[in-house]
Protein backbone atom coordinates (compact mmCIF):
# COMPACT_ATOMS: atom_id res chain seq x y z
CA UNK A 1 0.00 0.00 0.00
CA UNK A 2 1.07 3.53 -0.87
CA UNK A 3 1.77 6.13 1.79
CA UNK A 4 -0.55 8.04 3.32
CA UNK A 5 -3.26 6.05 1.77
CA UNK A 6 -5.20 4.91 5.37
CA UNK A 7 -7.93 7.69 6.28
CA UNK A 8 -7.14 9.63 10.35
CA UNK A 9 -9.57 11.59 11.42
CA UNK A 10 -9.45 13.06 14.63
CA UNK A 11 -12.71 13.97 17.14
CA UNK A 12 -11.95 15.51 20.23
CA UNK A 13 -12.73 18.67 22.22
CA UNK A 14 -9.25 20.44 21.97
CA UNK A 15 -10.50 23.17 24.56
CA UNK A 16 -9.00 22.90 28.25
CA UNK A 17 -9.52 25.29 30.99
CA UNK A 18 -6.53 27.16 32.66
CA UNK A 19 -4.56 24.75 34.31
CA UNK A 20 -5.98 21.51 32.40
CA UNK A 21 -3.57 18.79 31.18
CA UNK A 22 -5.62 16.11 29.86
CA UNK A 23 -6.27 15.88 26.33
CA UNK A 24 -8.65 13.05 25.15
CA UNK A 25 -9.01 11.92 21.05
CA UNK A 26 -11.04 9.30 19.30
CA UNK A 27 -8.98 8.40 16.37
CA UNK A 28 -11.10 6.63 13.56
CA UNK A 29 -8.54 5.02 10.62
CA UNK A 30 -10.22 3.90 7.85
CA UNK A 31 -7.99 1.37 5.47
CA UNK A 32 -8.27 2.32 1.79
CA UNK A 33 -10.93 0.53 -0.55
CA UNK A 34 -8.71 -1.04 -3.11
CA UNK A 35 -5.70 -3.08 -3.51
CA UNK A 36 -4.17 -6.61 -3.08
CA UNK A 37 -2.03 -8.66 -1.56
CA UNK A 38 -0.47 -11.52 -3.20
CA UNK A 39 -1.52 -14.77 -1.62
CA UNK A 40 1.84 -15.99 -1.61
CA UNK A 41 2.31 -13.90 1.44
CA UNK A 42 -0.55 -15.31 3.27
CA UNK A 43 -0.13 -18.38 5.77
CA UNK A 44 -3.07 -19.82 7.80
CA UNK A 45 -2.48 -22.41 10.77
CA UNK A 46 -5.58 -24.14 12.16
CA UNK A 47 -5.15 -25.76 15.43
CA UNK A 48 -8.28 -28.11 16.82
CA UNK A 49 -8.35 -29.39 20.21
CA UNK A 50 -8.16 -33.45 19.93
CA UNK A 51 -8.44 -34.16 23.95
CA UNK A 52 -10.31 -36.93 25.19
CA UNK A 53 -13.61 -34.39 26.39
CA UNK A 54 -13.79 -33.67 22.39
CA UNK A 55 -15.35 -36.89 22.63
CA UNK A 56 -18.10 -35.96 25.24
CA UNK A 57 -20.33 -35.94 23.32
CA UNK A 58 -19.29 -37.43 19.79
CA UNK A 59 -20.58 -34.33 18.66
CA UNK A 60 -17.79 -31.68 19.40
CA UNK A 61 -15.21 -33.85 17.59
CA UNK A 62 -17.18 -34.48 14.68
CA UNK A 63 -18.39 -30.66 14.74
CA UNK A 64 -14.29 -29.73 14.59
CA UNK A 65 -13.64 -31.86 11.70
CA UNK A 66 -16.75 -30.41 9.47
CA UNK A 67 -15.64 -26.84 10.66
CA UNK A 68 -12.16 -27.18 10.09
CA UNK A 69 -13.05 -28.42 6.29
CA UNK A 70 -15.36 -25.54 6.15
CA UNK A 71 -12.05 -23.32 7.12
CA UNK A 72 -10.07 -25.22 4.11
CA UNK A 73 -12.33 -24.83 1.82
CA UNK A 74 -12.46 -20.64 2.14
CA UNK A 75 -8.45 -21.15 1.94
CA UNK A 76 -7.13 -19.20 -1.74
CA UNK A 77 -4.79 -20.58 -3.81
CA UNK A 78 -1.16 -20.49 -2.97
CA UNK A 79 -1.85 -19.44 0.57
CA UNK A 80 0.76 -21.75 3.00
CA UNK A 81 -1.83 -23.97 5.05
CA UNK A 82 -1.46 -26.14 8.12
CA UNK A 83 -3.55 -28.19 10.11
CA UNK A 84 -2.58 -29.03 14.19
CA UNK A 85 -3.75 -31.26 16.57
CA UNK A 86 -3.74 -30.27 20.29
CA UNK A 87 -3.67 -32.67 23.19
CA UNK A 88 -1.12 -32.39 26.17
CA UNK A 89 1.34 -32.44 22.91
CA UNK A 90 1.21 -31.09 19.44
CA UNK A 91 1.33 -32.90 16.31
CA UNK A 92 0.99 -32.10 12.60
CA UNK A 93 -2.30 -33.63 11.16
CA UNK A 94 -1.21 -31.70 7.74
CA UNK A 95 1.14 -31.73 6.12
CA UNK A 96 2.04 -34.94 7.88
CA UNK A 97 5.34 -34.17 7.61
CA UNK A 98 5.11 -31.02 8.91
CA UNK A 99 5.92 -27.41 7.62
CA UNK A 100 3.06 -26.01 5.30
CA UNK A 101 1.59 -26.59 1.86
CA UNK A 102 0.35 -24.59 -0.38
CA UNK A 103 -3.25 -24.32 -0.99
CA UNK A 104 -4.60 -26.02 -4.23
CA UNK A 105 -6.93 -28.45 -5.37
CA UNK A 106 -5.12 -31.16 -4.33
CA UNK A 107 -3.88 -29.97 -0.93
CA UNK A 108 -7.05 -28.88 -0.02
CA UNK A 109 -8.52 -32.07 -0.30
CA UNK A 110 -5.86 -34.19 1.29
CA UNK A 111 -6.21 -31.86 4.05
CA UNK A 112 -9.78 -32.17 4.64
CA UNK A 113 -9.18 -36.11 4.70
CA UNK A 114 -6.75 -35.72 7.22
CA UNK A 115 -9.24 -33.16 9.17
CA UNK A 116 -11.78 -36.24 9.07
CA UNK A 117 -9.34 -38.97 10.92
CA UNK A 118 -9.02 -36.34 13.89
CA UNK A 119 -9.71 -38.45 16.88
CA UNK A 120 -10.23 -37.38 20.80
CA UNK A 121 -7.73 -38.53 23.15
CA UNK A 122 -5.41 -37.16 26.10
CA UNK A 123 -4.93 -34.17 27.77
CA UNK A 124 -4.93 -30.62 26.88
CA UNK A 125 -1.97 -27.92 26.98
CA UNK A 126 -2.72 -25.42 24.77
CA UNK A 127 1.23 -23.43 25.03
CA UNK A 128 2.44 -26.58 23.29
CA UNK A 129 0.05 -25.77 20.06
CA UNK A 130 1.03 -22.21 20.33
CA UNK A 131 4.75 -22.83 19.97
CA UNK A 132 4.17 -25.76 17.23
CA UNK A 133 1.84 -22.99 15.16
CA UNK A 134 5.23 -20.31 15.89
CA UNK A 135 7.67 -23.04 14.65
CA UNK A 136 5.63 -23.83 11.57
CA UNK A 137 4.86 -20.00 10.48
CA UNK A 138 8.65 -19.67 10.90
CA UNK A 139 8.85 -22.18 7.72
CA UNK A 140 7.89 -19.61 5.52
CA UNK A 141 8.25 -16.29 4.39
CA UNK A 142 4.61 -14.90 4.70
CA UNK A 143 4.03 -11.78 6.14
CA UNK A 144 0.13 -12.34 6.84
CA UNK A 145 0.06 -15.10 9.53
CA UNK A 146 -3.22 -15.82 10.92
CA UNK A 147 -4.42 -18.56 13.71
CA UNK A 148 -7.47 -20.50 14.42
CA UNK A 149 -7.51 -22.18 18.25
CA UNK A 150 -10.70 -24.46 19.36
CA UNK A 151 -10.56 -25.68 22.52
CA UNK A 152 -13.10 -27.20 24.51
CA UNK A 153 -11.25 -27.49 27.90
CA UNK A 154 -9.19 -25.78 30.52
CA UNK A 155 -5.57 -25.60 29.89
CA UNK A 156 -4.82 -28.32 32.63
CA UNK A 157 -1.53 -30.08 31.48
CA UNK A 158 0.95 -27.28 31.71
CA UNK A 159 1.59 -24.50 34.98
CA UNK A 160 -0.18 -20.71 33.93
CA UNK A 161 3.59 -20.17 33.24
CA UNK A 162 4.32 -21.95 30.48
CA UNK A 163 1.16 -20.90 28.43
CA UNK A 164 1.96 -16.90 29.20
CA UNK A 165 6.23 -18.25 27.71
CA UNK A 166 4.40 -19.72 24.50
CA UNK A 167 2.37 -16.66 24.06
CA UNK A 168 5.27 -13.87 24.43
CA UNK A 169 6.71 -16.23 21.88
CA UNK A 170 4.09 -15.78 19.58
CA UNK A 171 3.73 -12.30 20.28
CA UNK A 172 4.52 -10.37 17.00
CA UNK A 173 4.56 -13.56 15.09
CA UNK A 174 0.87 -14.44 13.94
CA UNK A 175 -2.62 -13.24 14.80
CA UNK A 176 -4.72 -15.58 16.37
CA UNK A 177 -8.82 -16.24 16.96
CA UNK A 178 -9.67 -18.41 19.59
CA UNK A 179 -12.73 -20.33 19.99
CA UNK A 180 -14.29 -22.16 22.66
CA UNK A 181 -16.73 -25.01 22.11
CA UNK A 182 -19.37 -25.67 25.10
CA UNK A 183 -19.18 -24.12 28.41
CA UNK A 184 -15.72 -26.39 30.34
CA UNK A 185 -13.24 -23.75 28.87
CA UNK A 186 -11.74 -20.68 30.39
CA UNK A 187 -12.80 -17.11 29.30
CA UNK A 188 -10.34 -15.51 30.96
CA UNK A 189 -7.73 -18.19 29.55
CA UNK A 190 -8.44 -17.40 25.94
CA UNK A 191 -9.13 -13.76 25.98
CA UNK A 192 -5.06 -14.05 27.47
CA UNK A 193 -4.49 -15.65 24.34
CA UNK A 194 -6.36 -13.29 21.84
CA UNK A 195 -5.71 -9.95 23.23
CA UNK A 196 -2.05 -10.75 23.17
CA UNK A 197 -2.07 -11.85 19.63
CA UNK A 198 -4.59 -9.50 18.23
CA UNK A 199 -7.44 -11.89 17.79
CA UNK A 200 -10.68 -12.09 18.71
CA UNK A 201 -12.16 -15.09 20.69
CA UNK A 202 -15.97 -15.93 21.35
CA UNK A 203 -18.20 -19.21 22.60
CA UNK A 204 -19.76 -21.63 19.79
CA UNK A 205 -22.16 -22.93 22.70
CA UNK A 206 -24.07 -25.61 19.98
CA UNK A 207 -21.26 -27.25 17.71
CA UNK A 208 -23.77 -26.87 15.12
CA UNK A 209 -22.66 -23.55 14.25
CA UNK A 210 -18.88 -24.29 14.64
CA UNK A 211 -18.42 -24.90 10.90
CA UNK A 212 -20.18 -21.41 9.60
CA UNK A 213 -17.99 -19.65 12.45
CA UNK A 214 -14.56 -21.26 11.57
CA UNK A 215 -15.85 -20.37 7.29
CA UNK A 216 -16.04 -16.74 8.49
CA UNK A 217 -13.05 -16.26 10.59
CA UNK A 218 -10.99 -17.57 7.52
CA UNK A 219 -12.62 -15.31 4.64
CA UNK A 220 -12.19 -12.18 7.19
CA UNK A 221 -8.36 -13.65 6.84
CA UNK A 222 -8.40 -14.22 3.79
CA UNK A 223 -9.05 -10.43 2.91
CA UNK A 224 -6.61 -8.72 5.12
CA UNK A 225 -4.04 -6.96 2.88
CA UNK A 226 -1.73 -5.33 4.92
CA UNK A 227 0.58 -6.79 7.81
CA UNK A 228 2.15 -5.48 10.89
CA UNK A 229 -0.03 -1.72 10.87
CA UNK A 230 1.17 -0.07 14.10
CA UNK A 231 -0.22 3.27 15.73
CA UNK A 232 2.47 5.42 16.04
CA UNK A 233 1.54 7.99 18.28
CA UNK A 234 4.37 11.23 19.06
CA UNK A 235 4.01 13.59 21.89
CA UNK A 236 6.05 17.20 22.47
CA UNK A 237 8.75 17.18 25.51
CA UNK A 238 6.62 17.66 28.58
CA UNK A 239 3.82 15.54 27.61
CA UNK A 240 3.07 12.30 27.94
CA UNK A 241 0.93 9.56 26.74
CA UNK A 242 -1.43 8.26 29.65
CA UNK A 243 -2.73 5.77 27.24
CA UNK A 244 -4.17 3.86 23.99
CA UNK A 245 -7.13 1.72 23.75
CA UNK A 246 -8.28 0.48 20.67
CA UNK A 247 -12.36 1.59 21.41
CA UNK A 248 -14.02 -0.21 18.18
CA UNK A 249 -15.37 -2.48 16.88
CA UNK A 250 -14.08 -4.20 20.81
CA UNK A 251 -12.18 -2.70 23.61
CA UNK A 252 -8.74 -3.63 23.82
CA UNK A 253 -5.85 -1.67 26.12
CA UNK A 254 -2.72 -1.34 24.09
CA UNK A 255 -1.14 0.97 26.73
CA UNK A 256 1.58 -1.97 27.83
CA UNK A 257 1.92 -2.83 24.03
CA UNK A 258 4.38 -0.01 23.01
CA UNK A 259 7.44 -0.05 21.50
CA UNK A 260 9.88 2.76 21.53
CA UNK A 261 10.16 4.25 17.47
CA UNK A 262 12.39 7.27 18.03
CA UNK A 263 12.64 10.05 20.19
CA UNK A 264 8.94 11.02 22.30
CA UNK A 265 7.24 8.12 19.99
CA UNK A 266 5.86 5.01 20.24
CA UNK A 267 4.20 2.28 18.35
CA UNK A 268 1.11 0.39 19.26
CA UNK A 269 0.14 -2.68 17.69
CA UNK A 270 -2.54 -2.71 15.65
CA UNK A 271 -2.27 -5.97 13.01
CA UNK A 272 -3.01 -6.65 9.83
CA UNK A 273 -6.09 -5.20 7.83
CA UNK A 274 -7.70 -5.58 5.45
CA UNK A 275 -9.74 -3.48 2.54
CA UNK A 276 -11.97 -0.23 3.52
CA UNK A 277 -11.79 -1.61 7.15
CA UNK A 278 -12.18 1.19 10.32
CA UNK A 279 -11.69 1.12 14.01
CA UNK A 280 -11.46 3.58 16.58
CA UNK A 281 -9.04 3.89 18.88
CA UNK A 282 -8.89 5.99 22.52
CA UNK A 283 -5.77 8.24 22.99
CA UNK A 284 -5.08 10.52 26.22
CA UNK A 285 -2.30 12.62 26.67
CA UNK A 286 -1.43 14.34 29.47
CA UNK A 287 0.65 18.16 28.54
CA UNK A 288 2.23 20.41 30.55
CA UNK A 289 -0.67 23.21 31.66
CA UNK A 290 -0.20 26.72 30.10
CA UNK A 291 -1.50 30.01 29.72
CA UNK A 292 -5.21 31.04 28.57
CA UNK A 293 -4.96 31.46 24.85
CA UNK A 294 -1.93 29.57 23.96
CA UNK A 295 -2.12 26.75 21.99
CA UNK A 296 -0.17 23.21 21.27
CA UNK A 297 0.34 20.07 19.23
CA UNK A 298 -0.13 17.29 22.03
CA UNK A 299 -0.18 14.19 19.71
CA UNK A 300 1.14 13.31 16.29
CA UNK A 301 -0.98 10.10 15.25
CA UNK A 302 0.68 8.03 12.48
CA UNK A 303 -0.10 4.60 11.01
CA UNK A 304 2.62 3.44 9.93
CA UNK A 305 3.64 -0.16 8.45
CA UNK A 306 7.53 -0.74 7.90
CA UNK A 307 8.89 2.60 7.01
CA UNK A 308 6.10 3.62 5.09
CA UNK A 309 3.64 6.25 7.05
CA UNK A 310 -0.10 5.32 5.57
CA UNK A 311 -1.76 8.28 7.25
CA UNK A 312 -1.54 10.90 9.58
CA UNK A 313 -3.94 12.95 12.25
CA UNK A 314 -3.38 15.88 14.88
CA UNK A 315 -4.61 16.24 18.58
CA UNK A 316 -4.34 19.90 19.90
CA UNK A 317 -4.72 21.39 23.00
CA UNK A 318 -6.15 25.09 23.37
CA UNK A 319 -6.55 26.79 26.88
CA UNK A 320 -9.57 29.02 27.29
CA UNK A 321 -11.21 30.47 30.15
CA UNK A 322 -14.37 30.30 28.36
CA UNK A 323 -16.60 27.68 30.88
CA UNK A 324 -18.78 26.63 27.77
CA UNK A 325 -15.96 25.46 25.50
CA UNK A 326 -13.77 24.18 28.03
CA UNK A 327 -16.22 21.56 29.56
CA UNK A 328 -18.02 20.66 26.48
CA UNK A 329 -17.36 16.91 26.75
CA UNK A 330 -16.74 15.22 22.96
CA UNK A 331 -19.92 13.09 21.76
CA UNK A 332 -17.22 10.42 20.82
CA UNK A 333 -15.12 11.09 23.76
CA UNK A 334 -17.72 10.24 25.87
CA UNK A 335 -19.43 7.38 24.15
CA UNK A 336 -16.69 5.12 24.14
CA UNK A 337 -15.48 6.19 27.81
CA UNK A 338 -18.83 4.80 28.43
CA UNK A 339 -18.49 1.81 26.36
CA UNK A 340 -15.11 1.04 27.71
CA UNK A 341 -16.81 1.26 31.15
CA UNK A 342 -19.55 -1.31 30.08
CA UNK A 343 -16.86 -3.77 29.50
CA UNK A 344 -15.43 -3.63 32.91
CA UNK A 345 -18.46 -3.28 34.84
CA UNK A 346 -20.45 -6.58 33.69
CA UNK A 347 -16.75 -8.65 34.03
CA UNK A 348 -16.60 -7.06 37.08
CA UNK A 349 -20.26 -8.31 37.88
CA UNK A 350 -19.78 -11.43 36.78
CA UNK A 351 -16.55 -12.20 38.86
CA UNK A 352 -18.73 -10.76 41.94
CA UNK A 353 -21.40 -13.32 41.03
CA UNK A 354 -19.19 -16.13 40.78
CA UNK A 355 -18.10 -15.26 44.45
CA UNK A 356 -21.90 -14.96 46.07
CA UNK A 357 -21.19 -11.29 46.38
CA UNK A 358 -24.44 -10.64 45.08
CA UNK A 359 -24.88 -6.70 45.93
CA UNK A 360 -21.13 -6.47 44.12
CA UNK A 361 -23.31 -8.16 41.40
CA UNK A 362 -26.24 -6.50 41.23
CA UNK A 363 -24.63 -3.07 41.18
CA UNK A 364 -22.47 -3.90 38.64
CA UNK A 365 -24.68 -5.48 36.52
CA UNK A 366 -27.21 -2.48 36.84
CA UNK A 367 -24.70 -0.36 35.95
CA UNK A 368 -24.22 -2.35 32.68
CA UNK A 369 -27.37 -2.25 31.83
CA UNK A 370 -27.63 1.55 32.51
CA UNK A 371 -24.62 1.60 29.69
CA UNK A 372 -25.86 -0.59 27.23
CA UNK A 373 -29.26 1.20 26.85
CA UNK A 374 -27.72 4.76 26.98
CA UNK A 375 -25.05 4.01 23.83
CA UNK A 376 -27.59 1.79 21.85
CA UNK A 377 -25.67 -1.29 22.68
CA UNK A 378 -28.25 -4.10 21.73
CA UNK A 379 -26.27 -6.92 21.46
CA UNK A 380 -24.92 -6.19 24.77
CA UNK A 381 -28.10 -5.55 26.38
CA UNK A 382 -29.58 -8.87 25.17
CA UNK A 383 -26.74 -10.70 26.73
CA UNK A 384 -26.96 -8.78 29.99
CA UNK A 385 -30.79 -9.80 30.21
CA UNK A 386 -30.02 -13.38 30.55
CA UNK A 387 -28.95 -12.60 33.34
CA UNK A 388 -30.24 -10.28 34.79
CA UNK A 389 -34.11 -9.49 34.95
CA UNK A 390 -34.71 -6.09 34.02
CA UNK A 391 -36.58 -3.47 36.41
CA UNK A 392 -35.61 -0.24 34.54
CA UNK A 393 -32.73 0.23 32.45
CA UNK A 394 -32.55 3.91 31.99
CA UNK A 395 -31.78 3.92 36.02
CA UNK A 396 -29.92 0.63 36.13
CA UNK A 397 -32.63 -1.32 38.04
CA UNK A 398 -32.21 -4.88 37.94
CA UNK A 399 -32.26 -8.26 39.81
CA UNK A 400 -30.08 -11.28 39.61
CA UNK A 401 -31.46 -13.58 37.98
CA UNK A 402 -31.36 -17.35 40.27
CA UNK A 403 -30.49 -19.54 37.68
CA UNK A 404 -28.37 -18.59 34.78
CA UNK A 405 -27.30 -21.19 31.66
CA UNK A 406 -23.59 -21.08 31.46
CA UNK A 407 -23.41 -20.49 28.05
CA UNK A 408 -25.11 -17.40 28.57
CA UNK A 409 -23.08 -16.35 31.26
CA UNK A 410 -19.72 -17.16 29.05
CA UNK A 411 -21.70 -15.46 25.84
CA UNK A 412 -21.88 -12.25 28.08
CA UNK A 413 -18.54 -12.67 29.26
CA UNK A 414 -16.47 -13.17 26.24
CA UNK A 415 -18.59 -10.74 24.03
CA UNK A 416 -18.01 -7.73 26.72
CA UNK A 417 -15.49 -6.33 25.11
CA UNK A 418 -17.43 -5.52 21.86
CA UNK A 419 -18.80 -2.07 21.32
CA UNK A 420 -21.03 -0.09 18.79
CA UNK A 421 -19.58 2.87 17.15
CA UNK A 422 -21.33 6.21 17.26
CA UNK A 423 -21.55 8.65 14.55
CA UNK A 424 -19.25 10.89 13.41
Amino acid sequence: MSEASFIVEVFQNEYLPAGGREVNAIVTVTSPAGGSVSTEDAAEVIMVDCSGSMGAPQSKIMAARAATTAAIDVIKDDVAFAVIAGTQQAVHVYPPAGGMAVAGPQTREEAKQAAAGLKPGGGTAIGQWLRLACATFGTHRATLRHAILLTDGKNQHEKPRDLDAAIGLCEGVFSCDCRGIGTDWEVAELRRISAALLGTVDIVPDAAGLAADFAAMMTNAMGKQVADVALRVWTPQHATVKFVKQAAPAVEDLTSRRAPAGPQAGDYPTGAWGAAESRDYHVCVEVSAAAVGQEMLAARVSLVAGPDVLGQGLVRAVWTDDEALSTRVNRQVAHYTGQAELAQVIQEGLEARKRGDEETATARLGRAVALAADSGNEDTARLLSKVVDVVDAATGTVRLKKAVADADEMALDTRSTRTVRTRK
